[in-house]
């Protein structure tokens, strides 16, 4: 019979939470420019494939970590850059030009673009001649980018294909921004 002394054991597996901690380290050495994008890409391939935690304690022994200070200020700073970013959207929303919403009894949907014959005509030069269209479909407003060149936003993000919206949503047209209302 044989004891467990003379198996050779391992370590526990490491946790994701230790290697996510490694490839956050990574991720930060490299924004700050303590590391080449090569040698990020090799200590992360080694961080993917560490089966114990020393193999990871090696790989970011050379970047300085983040004293508590420097944690606390960071992290402020990011709060209040976050705020004010806020802020800034909530003023410009109220300050945007209102495009109602048509008669939900509408058949056609409404054209937005530069062509004479749209529903909505809008004349800037980063607005398309046929740039998208809104219906009403199955209860819901949809917004559908149709191939602008410029694109298509719904509350900052770019529309791709179509977007529900609703009531007090920040829609663009290239440069053009409006704030969709039903009243």
């Amino acid at each position: 019979m044989t004891s467990s002394f003379e198996f050779h054991t391992y370590p526990a597996r490491l946790s994701d939470a230790e290697r996510d901690r490694a490839l956050k380290a990574l991720r930060d050495g490299v924004a700050l420019g303590r590391l080449s994008h090569d040698t990020f890409i090799r200590r992360m391939e080694l961080a993917l494939a560490a089966r114990r935690s020393d193999e990871l304690a090696v790989l970011t022994a050379d970047l300085p970590t983040e004293g508590r200070w420097s944690k606390l200020v960071f992290g402020t700073v990011e709060a209040v850059s976050g705020f004010t970013v806020r802020v800034r959207r909530a003023w410009q929303a109220e300050r945007l030009p209102k495009l109602l919403l048509p008669h939900p009894g509408s058949l056609y949907p409404l054209r937005i673009g530069r062509d004479p014959a749209s529903g909505l005509r809008l004349n800037h030069e980063t607005v398309s001649r046929v740039h998208a269209e809104l219906s009403r479909q199955g209860g819901v407003w949809v917004l559908r980018d149709l191939g602008s060149t410029n694109g298509t936003t719904v509350n900052g993000r770019r529309v791709i294909g179509a977007a529900v919206v609703r009531d007090g949503d920040q829609i663009g047209f290239g440069r053009m921004m409006f704030r969709l209302a039903s009243e």
